[in-house]
């Protein structure tokens, strides 16, 4: 697995070449982000205990390949965090007792992700671009805790789970906003991602967890 993300990023760092011998009069755009998400869990048996916030902060970059199309990449630190009521869990409970158990958890999921999109926008309305925004996640695992509690008495706190839990997880992404022009080479970017996870975060092979966030992104692109 660190093989393929040690060739994840050659890819990234190796696209603004492509990009510039493919399509140089389109060029290519580097910004910042930070913003807050809103994360929420599906477990396969049990249920998710409604959002948890969490945040994302990073780089973003355009490498346009048309007038209109671009290629919409990055690398940002991302928090996914997450309740749920999940029964019989390995980490906590005991497999010899016969009878199901509710354990109630939080995720706390820390990334390192690298998202590859296609970015689709509209011509200036003035000084606006709208956009819409599909493509892939690839989320690589930085750091994962767990809060548990059984019977309303807590079990665990901050407990590293990173043994537990799969260092790659996969997500479909979907987005949509809007670019606003400061001058000529500095813009900011104000928009909704939905990322749905596709992939089980958990070892455990007995059960399936996923994750999901939506994002309100803020980025300045220079």
């Amino acid at each position: 697995m660190k093989s393929t993300f040690i060739a994840l990023l050659l890819l990234i760092f190796s696209t603004p070449l492509f990009a510039q011998n493919a399509a140089p009069d389109y060029g290519f755009r580097l910004g910042l982000t930070a913003h807050p998400n809103f994360g929420w869990l599906k477990p396969g048996d049990g249920k998710g205990n409604g959002i948890s916030m969490g945040f994302s902060y990073g780089l973003l970059a355009d490498f346009n390949f048309a007038e209109n199309y671009s290629f919409a990449t990055g690398l940002t630190v991302t928090t996914i965090n997450g309740k749920s009521t999940e029964i019989n869990p390995q980490l906590y409970h005991d497999n010899s007792s016969p009878d199901p158990a509710a354990y109630d958890l939080k995720y706390k999921l820390q990334y390192l992700e690298l998202p590859f999109t296609v970015k689709l926008k509209t011509d200036k309305i003035g000084d606006i671009s709208w956009y819409g925004q599909f493509g892939f996640s690839n989320d690589f695992n930085l750091s994962a805790k767990q809060n548990a509690e059984f019977n309303g008495r807590s079990i665990a706190d901050d407990r590293n789970i990173s043994n537990y839990t799969k260092f790659y997880r996969a997500g479909l992404i979907l987005g949509g906003g809007g670019e606003f022009d400061i001058d000529n080479h500095t813009s900011i970017t104000v928009g909704l991602t939905y990322n749905n996870g596709f992939t089980n975060i958990v070892k455990d092979q007995k059960r399936s967890v996923k994750n999901n966030y939506l994002g309100i992104n803020f980025g300045v692109f220079f």
